[in-house]
């Protein structure tokens, strides 16, 4: 009794701290530390402090997040970003049904090569939400595509998301990378039709002009356009075939792609001594938060063995215990609410340790959860009120975020029904690839 007592106190400090605006990670470590004393003792709480903190950010596979930030920093500093977006403006040739649709596989394309979610969707905010409001886009609709293209570095790998996944559950970022890949076109494609059948619907209300008088930086040399694709498909290739074939373990990956994403902006001429003290120093600012996320989950994850929730949620789960595929959707329905109201990253780091054992009894591979719930994760981008991507378009291009939310949301409903239903569906849409790697 007294055990349910101490976590319903956790939870609801838990609550309160997440409402009165802490940071994640000291909120983690906070409630970790008060229920470990509560329900271990002083003792206790020493052992785990003097050694959680080193162990939990000494694994290996953690190395892997610097040498992906350090790669999207070098990228988006060189103005890569911009390039490849005028280069799909020329493919297009403007015009505003393809513009759009190659706006959102922009964003899969950056997912690939930077990893960096909420500086895509600001480029693309900046860049791609003018040119296609001036072809008739509404701007809630504009602004939604740049958000979606945004989000979509949570499953394209290289992603955090899923290195931190991997760590926690222990399972290869290599496979994880690999199963992620038909997932994650699979999402572009969606939100893609998903966005025709909107210019559909709405055609007459937006007034789709596909003019091509205005042209999108012609003074952009032909030259600079054939560096960024040659060097930006070595970058996918270097990344996506070296772990395939098992060339690179994915820190090598990591190291191999910011080395070529340096030398594209050298072959730019954009590294200078601002470029470099700009990318060492947002790459140092990231890792350091990464990190006290992972400290404070560490702390929160003991806490809640030692509370054994997990066990307590099997017990709950005993009645429909027989029914995995409801099991699932009630935890993905879970998750869709709470990447609503949290950090991603935190979210997982505090949840798959509870879940994990869950996962065993109902006999689902943690393979394919992991890509599924990065999929949720990916939505969740897109969800109020704490639509991450939604937020940084709406900061950066000035469209209202109740006007872009209107539109975001039904993205993310739709496209999360069709996703989740086809990979419960059909597994080997994530379990294929990975059992093809060398």
């Amino acid at each position: 009794m007294m055990e349910n007592i101490i976590i319903l106190i956790c939870f609801i400090l838990f609550i309160y701290l997440l409402l009165v605006g802490h940071y994640i990670s000291s909120l983690m470590f906070v409630v970790g530390i008060i229920g470990i004393y509560l329900l271990g003792g002083m003792d206790l709480l020493k052992g785990f402090i003097q050694n959680e903190p080193f162990n939990s950010v000494s694994v290996y596979s953690l190395t892997t997040i610097p040498m992906y930030i350090l790669m999207a920093q070098f990228i988006i500093q060189a103005g890569i970003i911009k390039d490849l977006y005028g280069l799909l403006f020329r493919i297009s040739r403007g015009k505003s049904g393809p513009l759009g649709i190659m706006t959102i596989f922009l964003g899969g394309l950056l997912g690939g090569v930077s990893g960096s979610g909420t500086a895509t969707s600001a480029a693309l905010a900046q860049i791609a939400v003018p040119e296609l409001r001036k072809r008739g886009y509404s701007p809630e609709l504009a602004g939604t595509i740049a958000a979606c293209a945004g989000s979509l570095s949570a499953i394209i790998p290289p992603s955090v998301i899923l290195i931190l996944y991997g760590v926690v559950a222990q399972i290869s970022i290599g496979k994880l990378f690999t199963a992620a890949l038909i997932p994650g076109i699979l999402l572009m494609l969606i939100f893609s039709v998903i966005t025709l059948v909107y210019l559909r619907v709405y055609k007459k209300e937006m007034k789709l002009n596909n003019s091509t008088q205005e042209q999108f930086e012609e003074n952009v040399p032909v030259s600079r356009y054939i560096i960024v694709t040659i060097l930006g498909v070595s970058i996918a290739v270097a990344i996506f075939g070296g772990i395939y074939l098992g060339i690179f373990s994915p820190t090598e990956a990591g190291a191999v792609g910011a080395s070529i994403a340096f030398i594209m902006a050298l072959l730019l001429k954009k590294v200078n001594w601002s470029f470099m003290q700009s990318s060492l120093v947002e790459t140092v600012k990231i890792t350091v938060m990464a990190m006290f996320i992972v400290v404070g989950a560490s702390l929160f994850g003991r806490f809640v063995s030692l509370s054994l929730v997990p066990r307590k949620i099997i017990d709950l789960l005993q009645p429909i215990i027989d029914q995995p595929v409801l099991i699932l959707i009630l935890i993905m329905v879970f998750y869709f609410f709470l990447f609503m109201f949290m950090e991603s990253v935190a979210v997982i780091l505090m949840t798959v340790p509870i879940l994990t054992p869950i996962l065993d009894v109902i006999n689902t591979d943690p393979l394919w959860f992991g890509i599924t719930l990065t999929i949720v994760c990916t939505i969740g981008m897109l969800t109020p009120p704490v639509g991450l991507s939604v937020y940084v378009v709406g900061s950066v291009s000035g469209i209202p975020i109740e006007r872009l939310f209107r539109v975001s949301t039904v993205f993310a409903v739709i496209s999360t029904i069709i996703i989740v239903a086809l990979l419960i569906l059909f597994p080997q849409i994530v379990t294929w690839l990975p059992s093809q790697m060398h």
